[in-house]
């Protein structure tokens, strides 16, 4: 019992430095990389990863106290984001092209990317709502 106790609370203390090499280190590293290729599905990888972490995080800072009290959350978290950023995956690209594309389009009025009817009386009540003028 003492060896997988070990094992256990030397992963604990190593996550606050693992993580962030992970999620963050690696994926500034990787999108310079991308921005400087010729290339552009590695630029729809890390673009998409962007996102995804940006919406990971704010999602997470809004739920911090419920998800202070599920057990282990941040290991859940750093095994998804390795999904996400390990090119031998893609699972960002994956993820964005499922599930963030398809909700985009549901957001546009199942549009292709063209602008429709409902869409702009959508946006014409948001911006009257926020009080901004069209130029």
């Amino acid at each position: 019992m003492k060896g997988p106790d070990q094992l256990w609370i030397v992963l604990n203390h190593l996550l606050p430095f693992v993580s962030p090499a992970i999620t963050l280190l690696y994926p500034l590293y990787e999108s310079v990389r991308a921005i400087e290729s010729p290339s552009s599905v590695d630029d729809e990888q890390w673009l998409a990863y962007w996102i995804l972490y940006s919406f990971l995080t704010l999602t997470e800072m809004v739920a911090e106290p419920i998800l202070h009290w599920v057990p282990m959350w941040y290991h859940v978290k750093l095994a998804f984001t390795t999904w996400l950023v390990l090119p031998q995956f893609r699972g960002a690209a994956f993820v964005y092209e499922r599930i963030v594309r398809e909700q985009i389009h549901k957001f546009k009025g199942g549009s292709g990317g063209g602008s429709s009817d409902g869409e702009g009386g959508r946006r014409h009540r948001w911006r009257k709502k926020l009080h901004i003028l069209d130029d």
